[in-house]
């Protein structure tokens, strides 16, 4: 067995048994900051596939986050006060059923995924970057100047969504549904890079020229990579909206693409596991240092120079104890 496959095994296991350790000593809390990493690992497996597998270096990801969570939002909230959000050609007065919540997420991210990647992906490098990030700012600030929900207050939801057969207001039943969701999408992500949609995307990555040279349209490749891309994080979102019930601008937010580019570089670019591992480092040092003090983000941004400097495979490359070119 590969040394990095044991540690995703264990990273796996963990995921598994710490939640369980906390539910046996009555600790709520500990729980859910293990859903808020499961989420945000979730996102960071989104944009992994764009950036790791595809070299996109997507500084936009927060807009499919906020995205699929203002999916969330608006259904439930609409649930929540009976009111109906369109009446032609049928009447929808939302919905708490997660399943079409997730569904209408990922639909909605996906395609704005597609619109935004149509028009960024014919730039490239510094441009792409930047691009990324305008369209970022522009759903940011309308997100802020949208008083039907909320504005700059943002929107909440009094009830968590239900799932059929689960207590979902149960920390621990909730955690269940995030880490199965993340197992799920982890093994699609594994057989893709197999795929030869992935070893296309890949090459792409590498020389572009010789791609095309035998005939694959990197564009369309490139494209197709950037909505699934942008459709998990949109699946993500709905999920961080839904765990605290509460939708803002703030999803939206530069700062929040920039966390989900730290989960990938830290845990390592191009690596399964990686965003799952910068997630979780994520989330323990923001809960620990935070307490300590609210400059905590000098001690990440220390570690991250670290990484990048000297550890170009991110943590599991270091234990691993080989790395991945993505030159």
């Amino acid at each position: 067995m590969q040394r990095e496959t044991l540690i995703n095994i264990i990273v796996l296991a963990l995921l598994v048994l710490f939640p369980l350790w906390a539910w046996q000593a009555d600790e709520p809390f500990m729980i859910t900051l293990a859903t808020r990493a499961v989420i945000l690992a979730l996102a960071g497996v989104g944009l992994n596939l764009a950036l790791g597998l595809g070299g996109m270096v997507s500084f936009g990801h927060a807009v499919f986050f906020g995205v699929g969570g203002y999916a969330m939002g608006i259904l439930a909230s609409h649930a929540q006060s009976y009111e109906p959000i369109f009446e032609w050609p049928f009447l929808f007065e939302g919905s708490k059923f997660m399943p079409l919540i997730w569904l209408v997420a990922i639909l909605s991210s996906g395609l704005a995924a597609l619109a935004i990647g149509a028009l960024s992906l014919r730039t490239s490098g510094v441009y792409f970057i930047m691009i990324t990030l305008a369209f970022g700012q522009m759903f940011f600030y309308f997100t802020i100047s949208w008083p039907a929900y909320g504005g700059e207050d943002g929107l909440s939801v009094y009830v968590r969504n239900g799932f059929p057969g689960l207590n979902t207001l149960d920390p621990i039943q909730f955690y269940g549904i995030c880490l199965a969701i993340l197992a799920i999408v982890l093994f699609a992500m594994s057989r893709l890079a197999r795929s030869s949609f992935g070893l296309a995307l890949s090459a792409a990555r590498q020389n572009e020229e010789r791609v095309q040279a035998v005939g694959i349209g990197v564009f369309r490749l490139r494209l197709m990579a950037f909505t699934i891309s942008g459709a998990i994080t949109g699946l993500a979102g709905a999920l961080f909206a839904d765990l605290n019930r509460f939708v803002s601008p703030v999803m939206f937010s530069w700062q929040t693409s920039g966390e989900i580019m730290i989960f990938v570089i830290l845990g390592g670019v191009g690596r399964l596991y990686g965003p799952v591992i910068g997630a979780v480092l994520f989330i323990v040092l923001e809960h620990e240092l935070g307490g300590l003090s609210e400059y905590w983000h000098i001690y990440l941004g220390a570690l991250l120079l670290g990484v990048v400097l000297f550890a170009r495979g991110g943590l599991i490359g270091v234990l691993a104890g080989r790395e991945v070119a993505h030159d």
